[in-house]
Order: structure tokens, then sequence, then C-alpha cells
């Protein structure tokens, strides 16, 4: 992280902003991520793990630790954590018969609390059909197509956020381990580039912020170091859940960039990297962040 009042990248980030005259006092911008014990139904969450020896990060903290403790209250509670709206869909989806083929989901992998256990732990995964890591999104409108014959969602769509949410909530707590090697290295790579590209009008990179910048305050927000352990999650901003290749056009265009295409491989290639980075770190699914 930046120690000196402001690196190159926030310093843009600033100007961007138009706060300026932030620059004027480093204890305005500066607040670091805090200790809070994410703990749900007596489990306590990883959120805290030491980088990975040769890696850029020395600790690797979830976006848990960055919120404020009104936000964090939120998901101490599912009753109070508002993607739970969208799990309980999600649930009802999971039974619902859709498609020429007259199937469900539950038609196939039948109770989801074991056949989905673990299943976004270890997203994105190399698909042999595809020959191609897939998204857990891409899964889910492969099943749907391929064997409900049921037309498939877009990605942003109530049913798929339900779904993918509801699948997600039977990983919580276990840590993310995604595959690096094997074929998955040559996509790995490439996510890497991605994340180091400095791109748009601003000439920025992911890691300019969640690299360089985490923990510092950019107008409201608290820079974390953007592992995305939480998707799809709940974000004030946004009213609702959303994934993570929303937030990553988001941030694309923050930096006046031209975004890759959601669901495209650029911006899977981009979520197996992150995601490789918050190894070990607990599912949240479904996260509440600001």
């Amino acid at each position: 992280m930046a120690t000196g009042l402001f690196s190159s990248t926030a310093a843009k980030l600033v100007a961007a902003a138009g706060l300026a005259a932030l620059a004027a006092s480093a204890t305005a911008v500066l607040a670091g991520p805090n200790d809070n014990k994410l703990v749900v139904d007596g489990k306590e969450y990883v959120t805290k793990l030491p980088g990975p020896e040769g890696g850029p990060l020395k600790t690797i903290y979830s976006g848990w630790n960055f919120r404020n403790e009104a936000t964090q209250a939120m998901q101490l509670d599912d009753f109070d954590n508002p993607g739970f709206v969208n799990v309980e869909t999600g649930e009802q989806l999971w039974s619902a018969v859709d498609g020429e083929a007259g199937k469900s989901c539950a038609s196939c992998h039948n109770d989801a609390s074991e056949s989905m256990k673990g299943v976004r732990a270890q997203m994105p995964k190399w698909n042999e059909k595809a020959g191609k890591p897939l998204a857990l999104e891409q899964v889910v409108n492969a099943c749907r197509e391929t064997n409900m014959k049921a037309k498939p969602w877009k990605w942003e769509s109530n049913e798929m956020l339900s779904m993918t949410a509801f699948i997600g909530s039977h990983s919580r707590g276990m840590p993310v381990n995604v595959k690096t090697d094997g074929p998955m290295k040559e996509w790995w790579q490439k996510g890497k580039d991605i994340y180091y590209k400095q791109v748009g009008q601003l000439d920025m990179s992911c890691a300019g912020c969640h690299e360089q910048n985490f923990g510092n305050m950019i107008r409201a927000d608290h820079l974390s170091q953007g592992h995305i352990n939480g998707f799809p999650l709940y974000r004030s901003k946004w009213q609702k859940l959303g994934s993570a290749h929303r937030r990553f056009k988001g941030c694309m265009k923050n930096i006046r960039a031209t975004p890759y295409k959601v669901g495209g491989d650029e911006f899977v290639a981009l979520e197996l990297y992150v995601a490789s980075r918050g190894q070990g770190l607990s599912v949240e699914t479904p996260a509440v962040r600001n």
C-alpha cells in the first residue's frame, strides 16, 4: 500500500472524483482494514490470511474487513442480509420445471445442499467440453440449454443472480480453491496480464487500486483488495445483488476504459486470476458491501 500522501494512481482517482482538495490531508484518505470478526450462526469465517510467499500482498483481507460496522452488521445475520431474498428465490427456481425437457435443476442434481457444496469455491472451473474455464453463470446456462432445453438466463437477470446466490450459499465458510495449473495456467496468466495492464483515459489498472492503494478512502469508497469471495453480493450502491463481472465492468467505466464483455473470455480469465489472489478466504456468498 502507498505510504506517502498519494501514489500516482491515488492522485488520478482523486482527480477523477473531483476531490483534489483531499490531497492536503493524508488522514482524510487513509483508513486500513478493521479486525472485526465475521461470525454467522456461530461459525467464524476466514477473512484474513498471510499472503502467499513471493506474492504481492503480505496479508490478504476479504472485502468484509474494509466495510463499516453498519454494513458488516447486515452480513452477520441472514435475516438482515438483503441478499437472502435472492437465495430464497433461487431455492424456488431450483425445483421449478422449465424448458422442453420438462426438467428442473433438482431433476439431475437432487439436493443442492449436497450436490452444490463447494461448487462456488472452485469457480471458474475448467470445462472439457467447452475447452476453457467457465464461470458459474455459464455452467448454469449450459445446463439449462443442454439438459433442460430451456432458454438461457441473462447474466444480471434476477433469475441468474438468484440461482448463483443459492448455489453459492452452499459453499459459505469453505475456502476459495480455484485451480491454476494444467490447462488453467494459460487462462490464469491471461487474467493476470489484464489485472496489471493500465487502460483507459486515466491509464490505470486493477492493481493500481486494489494492490497499491487498498485501505485508501476515495470519495466515500474504502478501497479493498478486490477479492471476489462474496459474489454474487448485495451492494448498497446498486440496491440489489450483482455479479463479479458487473463489478469488473463498473471499475473499467470508472477509469474511462471500454469494458470487456460480461461473460466474455477476458472477464472469465480476470475472474480466475482475482479468485486465485483470495485463495483460502472463506466464501461469503451472498456478501454485503457498500
